[in-house]
């Protein structure tokens, strides 16, 4: 009898250990472009557990592999700079051009790649040296950067000049230029490296790219009953791992688009807050997290039922989203 109890007790303390210590608890980090600042989000919870002031008109964020290291674009203050997610300060700023909006970082995390949307460039840093290590010409106002998997091929999208640049990481030279809709604003690969998706928010379209053959394949376009075409602006891009479904922010039609990737159909359109710009899932997949800049608050969609299940509030005019693992 009392062997059977101790059993008991063990089970029910380990019980009460897993429940006390959730297996997947991540961080999100949300840009507040007009507050200046970051939001912090604990997804397990989902809600918002601290705001921090960083520079100015904060836009493209991007973490370091390992989660230690947050790089801001502060547009305003044409630097990137350096959040310690731990500490959750300022710990430095790297070296960009004129309004940096978007970066990213190779597959190795070794060097940060960065749109200047002022100058025409892209700025490529050292991240150990801290260093700015060359810049690359492209069209004009480059917004939109992604890196292919295997690293070998670096994308910028150019709003005014309505192409995707193809770039050449080892030459640091373009190797094609794809015209696309008007105003492209971001650009994915899918995991694979099989294909690279670009948004055109004034053009309205999605245009999948074959990164290989160095050609447009096929383009999406949006139709949601009641609303104009002008208020239909993709700009956000996020999909899965396994490449089967994309989930696509239309901007002021506050909605996000659910696209099965394979057969390149839309699903079904998720109501989500006002102005959705980027977004980000867990890296479990089971939320993603859309940055709603008029109505100051981030969306959580649960992916495997494909619905908003909360929404929460950010600072003033959120933008962008990252998430890393607690």
């Amino acid at each position: 009898m009392q062997v059977e109890m101790k059993k008991h007790i063990f089970m029910l303390a380990l019980l009460s250990f897993g429940a006390a210590s959730p297996a997947f608890a991540y961080r999100a980090y949300v840009s507040n472009e007009k507050g200046n600042s970051i939001t912090v989000i604990d997804t397990d919870k989902l809600e918002a557990i601290e705001t921090v002031k960083v520079g100015r008109r904060p836009r493209g964020v991007e973490l370091t592999k390992d989660g230690a290291e947050l790089f801001i674009c502060a547009g305003d203050d044409d630097a990137i700079q350096v959040l310690d997610t731990k500490t959750l300060s300022i710990t430095g700023k790297l070296p960009s051009g004129p309004d940096p909006e978007l970066l990213t970082l190779s597959p190795g995390g070794e060097t940060i790649y960065v749109s200047n949307e002022n100058d025409n460039l892209v700025t490529l840093i050292d991240v150990k040296r801290r260093e700015q290590i060359g810049d690359i010409p492209v069209g004009v106002e480059p917004e939109g950067m992604a890196i292919s998997p295997d690293g070998g091929m670096l994308v910028n999208t150019s709003e005014t000049t309505n192409m995707a640049h193809l770039i050449d990481t080892k030459t640091k030279e373009i190797v094609a230029n794809i015209l696309v809709d008007s105003r492209p604003r971001y650009a994915e690969f899918k995991k694979d490296g099989s294909e690279l998706w670009v948004s055109s928010e004034v053009g309205g379209t999605i245009s999948v790219i074959d990164p290989k053959k160095r050609e447009l394949k096929q383009k999406i376009s949006f139709e949601i009953p009641g609303m104009s075409k002008e208020s239909i602006q993709p700009i956000g891009i996020s999909l899965t791992k396994d490449g089967k479904r994309a989930f696509v922010a239309l901007g002021p039609a506050n909605r996000v688009a659910v696209i099965d990737a394979e057969s390149k159909k839309i699903e079904k359109y998720l109501l989500v807050g006002q102005r959705v710009w980027h977004l980000a899932f867990t890296p479990d997949e089971k939320y993603l997290l859309t940055a709603n800049g008029v109505s100051n608050d981030v969306s959580v969609i649960d992916v495997a039922a494909l619905k908003v299940i909360k929404s929460i509030p950010v600072g003033a005019f959120p933008w962008g989203v990252v998430v890393a693992p607690q």
